[in-house]
């Protein structure tokens, strides 16, 4: 997994620790970051250029951006994160994970992170093999947006959490969110803790938090009921029986 930025001292910050940091000490990932101005000629190691045709901003040009990259020749796909790429999700970081070398893929994947106004539109056209957006909104940079792709990848190879089956539990890793958790003290400020989770019956606890779990994204987010083709009718009774329905 590689990452150019003109950052890379804030990409390097974040990925020494948590969950990332303990999986490149522990060899589960091997991360790399470029500085993209590491190719650039000029005394400014510049790596924009104002837009032909006018506008406000500068954009990152293609000179030093493509000799970065070939100057590494990273694994690929190459991902421009950009407003224009394909949604990044759960099911994309799964994807991706697939890929990186040691999840029973192939060697990974690398990120671009733009910046400023935008990219030359021939690094879109000739260097990178796709796009990924972290949601409809605008960044400064790519750079938060690379370490959300890095985390959310990270964490689904095998050994980079230290209780593996949490992962089964998350939101979206079924198309659902994820049921309430509570911890202790079982009363807190008179908000008792639901009885059933005092219950000790394992299985019946499995089935109220299946339950929660589907009544919280009916609520919060039925989009992702609707991708999955609704409530099924086993699902429809079990909310029900809960009086979720």
């Amino acid at each position: 997994m590689e990452v150019f930025t003109i950052f890379p001292d804030v990409v390097e910050a974040y990925c020494t620790t948590s969950i990332v940091g303990r999986a490149r000490r522990a060899g589960v990932v091997d991360l790399r970051v470029h500085d993209l101005r590491s190719a650039a000629t000029d005394p400014h190691r510049s790596v924009d250029d104002a837009p032909f045709g006018g506008g406000a901003g500068m954009v990152l040009a293609p000179e030093p951006v493509f000799a970065a990259v070939e100057k590494v020749d990273p694994v690929r796909p190459l991902y421009l994160l950009s407003p224009a790429g394909r949604r990044f999700d759960q099911r994309v970081a799964e994807e991706l994970a697939g890929g990186v070398e040691g999840s029973g893929g192939g060697a990974g994947f690398a990120l671009l992170c733009g910046r400023y106004e935008g990219v030359d539109q021939r690094i879109v056209e000739h260097l990178v093999d796709g796009e990924l957006s972290v949601g409809d909104y605008v960044l400064a940079g790519g750079e938060l947006a690379a370490l959300v792709v890095v985390e959310a990848v990270v964490r689904l190879l095998p050994g980079a959490l230290g209780n593996e089956a949490s992962l089964a539990d998350e939101s979206f890793s079924d198309g659902l969110l994820e049921y309430p958790q509570y911890t202790r003290p079982a009363v807190f400020r008179e908000w008792p803790v639901p009885e059933m989770l005092l219950s000790g019956h394992h299985s019946e606890i499995a089935r109220w938090r299946r339950a929660q779990s589907l009544r919280r994204t009916l609520e919060r987010r039925p989009d992702l009921l609707a991708a999955r083709g609704g409530l099924s009718e086993g699902e429809q009774r079990l909310l029900e029986e809960f009086g979720l329905a």
